[in-house]
């Protein structure tokens, strides 16, 4: 099969230029000979089906290394070990002629390793070479002379490899990044944050970088069990164990089931770790095992007491067991240091990871200077013998700032241009104002709450929301509408259905909003509402907090009016048509599209995929369809009929079919484009063009939702349609194509990533704003974007660009990247950069970027169950299938209005 290579069509020229810097360091050598590849396998001599954790591997690789090279068995030289199944070197390893040699490695008897992994710790590592990785090829490929050949790719892997592999040796690997306690913070519940550093080679015009950042991960502290049982419990002390678990035995055991601990009672040379596979449900003294050397059974207090003179000071605790017949006093185990914490933070974690990791961009700087100072790349002698090195100052990197673009509301108001990437609606009216004629207010009330609102502060709440929703354009013609006070324990589907009623009594006519008031942040509540008002009643809902009714701010009450405002069928704002031309000039459609998976941890749960598209020239209004598939599916499977039913709602509010489409999907890897493209942009139209050009940009707006969170952030309550996908990919239709089979539009389709590292800093004082980030609109196209891109035969993308969404007052803002991977409608740099900017000022509910929780998942009617872990009772596949059936639909008179902003 034949590639060809597409060339850049030129840069863009819009904007004023500047120069700023990112986190890329120039490879300033790359290893000149050809690397060697060897399989690894490392096996346990006792159990030789034990599955070695990467973290075993490195210690057995480690201590390999050092016994060889003393030995002089490896010529000298470093290989380097992805702690699996890869192992590299500079030069031929001595082996003998079928290039294999097996060697017996023996581990220190240091405990590292839980009990349950085979002791004495011998293993074998066999070492097969399996092939050469020629490192010509990649100059060749970054100098855009040569495609993207397999060589190039395994030589990029070669290079993330050899920068990971000391750091990994030394520090906690966690993928890419690697962790250490040098720099940590304090998080509840016996949970701490490390601060780490992730790197990686990428591609760049020219030259390979190396991209490193700051990062962090939530590891379990080093402290005592007993007291990482009460952190668990919110106690602050040991003591107020004394009354025993109770009924929170079961949440303890779920919280510490599968820690490693070390005990205190065997004294301080015997530094065997364990496991915890459970706890015990009763107490030492009645907890009984027989020995085994006597058979005699004996309870766990006893046995103490007997063997170690030791008299337990917390007897009502249960034990912890960490295999079969073997059971530990709570009080002698410690919790081992340098565990990671995989499990899902609760609300008081996730604000103090916030408050750990939300960095200035100054201080993110040079807390990145200190990572290279740490990983000291011309020092390392792995690095040395391939001969890579890299330089230590951060990328200069070409910049454009784009024209701020101009919005407007309604006619009697002024037209707006944000400062800074905010603006406000003093003296400014909604472009449409819907009316709001029949409404209710329920406020769920804490009975354990100090400050709840009266009626009297509610009224005096509602009063000022209804005075600024007049001030702001909405015509309000129930001004007064029911109150109602109810306990947020009740059963929330018949308040909600009793609120609906007393709205259509008071009003005589169809109700158009709840809306509620609710204690606290609690998320559970939150999410019966909404599954309720959304799929069981029919009603547009809009939740406030308590804390906002005692003192009503403007502000606050304006931000409310501009989400009611959509939900009721209303316009916000919008572009003038000069400043959106491949919108405005012909039918067009945007598309976004995304895959929201399970909480990590969770098992046998469904991802949601999800599909928007706008419904009108002003890009304003949107339509959405969703599908529950497997969990952790990243293809979306049904995403033909998906397309089908919003093209089919396009072509009933506009009264014709798009002639355009632009699609933007998220969340796909650079490893997945090649299957996208296959499948997604064939389930599209049918037929995959090639495209016209290529190029890479970086676009950078920051305080503005990226363009995919304008069309698909909230999708995630929209046209729900309760059905499992379909797992094969294999689509019965595409979607244009099914419509009409002489339906060809033309489609540009955008793969956008938000997961990656890049980060820009501005030089220059006044480029930029007053967080000390980049200014909204600056535009990177340059240094370190792809080398060029090209077409094989399954093309891989056409375009990168990075957009900077993230709003933050103190943050680093975080820039989001694109590739297109199809266009036929002929963009060029500037027309495709201009356009992404300009959407991301649509997103009609603030006057700037917010961040939501996608509330899909709340349309389910087993959200408490769907947080759990499944139970071991049934299948995989029969717990999938529950929870694929508790997902409802959306009310079809709700899914006219965009209920879901």
């Amino acid at each position: 099969m034949s590639t060809e290579n597409v060339k850049r069509p030129g840069l863009g020229c819009l904007g004023r230029e500047i120069n700023i810097r990112s986190n890329f360091f120039e490879v300033q050598s790359l290893p000149s000979a050809d690397i060697y590849h060897y399989d690894v396998t490392i096996l346990n001599d006792v159990t030789p089906l034990m599955k070695i954790p990467p973290s075993l591997n490195r210690r057995i690789w480690q201590q390999f290394e050092d016994e060889k090279l003393n030995a002089r068995v490896l010529g000298r030289f470093r290989p380097i070990y992805d702690g699996r199944k890869n192992a590299y070197s500079p030069k031929a390893l001595p082996f003998d002629e079928n290039d294999a040699a097996v060697f017996d490695v023996v581990l220190p008897e240091d405990g590292d390793a839980p009990l349950s992994e085979i002791s004495p710790k011998k293993f074998k590592i066999n070492i097969r070479k399996v092939g050469d990785i020629i490192m010509a090829e990649l100059p060749e490929f970054l100098e855009a002379k040569l495609g993207l050949t397999d060589n190039c790719l395994n030589a990029i892997m070669v290079l993330d490899v050899l920068i990971r592999h000391k750091p990994s040796m030394l520090y906690a690997p966690v993928g890419r990044s690697f962790f250490t306690d040098r720099r940590k913070g304090w998080l509840p519940n016996g949970s701490e944050v490390w601060q780490g550093y992730h790197q990686s080679a990428r591609p760049a015009v020219g030259k390979m970088m190396i991209n490193v950042d700051v990062s962090a991960t939530v590891f379990y502290e080093e402290i005592p069990l007993i007291d990482m049982v009460a952190k668990i419990l919110n106690y602050n002390r040991r003591d107020d164990l004394r009354d025993g678990f109770g009924e929170e035995w079961g949440k303890v055991e779920k919280a510490i089931k599968s820690l490693r601990i070390t005990v205190d009672h065997r004294g301080d040379n015997f530094r065997r770790k364990f496991q915890i596979f459970k706890l015990t449900k009763t107490t030492p003294d009645k907890t009984f095992f027989e020995t085994g050397d006597t058979g005699v059974r004996q309870d766990v207090a006893s046995y103490f007491r007997k063997t170690y003179n030791r008299r337990l000071n917390f007897p009502m605790l249960p034990c912890v067991v960490v295999q079969k017949n073997n059971y530990l006093p709570i009080e002698v185990c410690h919790v081992v240091k340098g565990q990671r914490c995989l499990r899902k933070l609760n609300r008081a974690q996730t604000k103090e990871m916030i408050n750990f990791t939300c960095q200035p961009p100054d201080m993110r700087a040079n807390l990145i200077k200190e990572g290279i100072d740490l990983l000291n790349y011309r020092e390392n002698d792995y690095l040395k013998h391939f001969g890579l090195t890299v330089g230590t100052e951060m990328a200069i990197v070409k910049a454009r700032v784009l024209e701020t673009p101009t919005l407007s509301y309604h006619s009697s108001s002024r037209d707006v241009v944000p400062d800074g990437g905010a603006w406000n609606l003093r003296n400014t009216k909604v472009a449409t104002g819907a009316v709001l004629g029949s409404w209710a207010v329920i406020h769920f009330r804490d009975p354990r709450s100090r400050r709840s609102p009266t009626i009297r502060q509610l009224e005096v709440f509602i009063r000022e929301m209804v005075q600024i929703f007049h001030t702001t354009g909405l015509n309000v013609v129930n001004r007064e509408p029911p109150i109602r006070q109810v306990s947020h324990n009740g059963n929330i589907e018949e308040i909600l259905k009793e609120g609906w009623f007393e709205a259509a009594r008071t009003a005589k006519a169809q109700p158009q909003l709840l809306m509620c008031v609710l204690p606290d942040t609690d998320v559970n509540l939150y999410a019966q509402i909404k599954r309720v008002t959304d799929t069981v009643i029919g009603v547009s809902s809009q939740c406030v907090q308590a804390v906002h009714t005692f003192e009503p701010k403007k502000q606050y009450c304006a931000n409310v009016c501009l989400k009611v405002n959509l939900k009721l069928g209303g316009m916000n704002s919008f572009l003038n048509r000069d400043q959106i031309p491949f919108i405005a000039e012909q039918p067009t459609i945007l598309f976004g599209a995304d895959v929201t998976h399970p909480a990590p941890g969770a098992v046998n749960k469904p991802s949601i995929a999800a599909v928007c598209g706008s419904m009108d020239s002003r890009a304003s209004r949107y339509s959405a369809s969703i599908r529950v598939q497997e969990g952790r599916v990243e293809i979306i499977s049904d995403l033909a009929e998906m397309v089908v039913e919003i093209l089919k709602t396009f072509y009933q509010q506009c009264g014709q079919k798009p002639r355009r489409i632009l699609f933007y999907r998220d969340g796909v890897s650079e490893r997945q484009f090649q299957i996208v493209r296959e499948e997604e942009i064939r389930a599209v139209r049918g037929m995959c063009h090639q495209s016209s050009h290529a190029f890479s940009i970086f676009l950078l707006c920051r305080r503005h939702l990226r363009v995919l969170d304008l069309l698909s952030l909230l999708i995630f309550r929209c046209t729900f349609t309760p059905r499992r996908s379909r797992l094969n990919f294999v689509y019965d239709a595409a979607a244009c194509t099914s419509l009409d089979p002489n339906y060809n539009p033309t489609i540009t389709f955008v793969i956008v990533q938000k997961r990656h590292h890049a980060r820009f800093f501005p030089m220059r004082k006044q480029d930029a704003d007053r967080t000390g980030n980049c200014l909204p609109g600056t535009v990177v196209e340059t240094t370190i974007t792809h080398p060029f891109e090209f077409d094989f035969c399954e093309p891989l993308p056409i375009c990168t660009f990075i957009l900077n969404y993230e709003f933050s007052m103190e943050c680093t803002s975080r820039p989001c990247h694109y590739h297109v991977l199809h266009d036929e409608n002929n963009f060029t740099p500037d027309s495709l950069q201009d356009l992404t900017y300009k959407l991301c000022y649509l997103y009609g509910r603030a006057t700037r970027a917010v961040s939501i929780v996608p509330p899909g998942t709340f349309h389910t009617t087993n959200f408490h169950e769907s947080e759990a872990d499944t139970s071991t009772e049934v299948s995989d596949q029969e717990a999938q299938n529950r929870a694929i059936a508790s997902y409802r639909q959306v009310k079809p008179d709700l899914r006219k209005v965009m209920y879901f902003m």
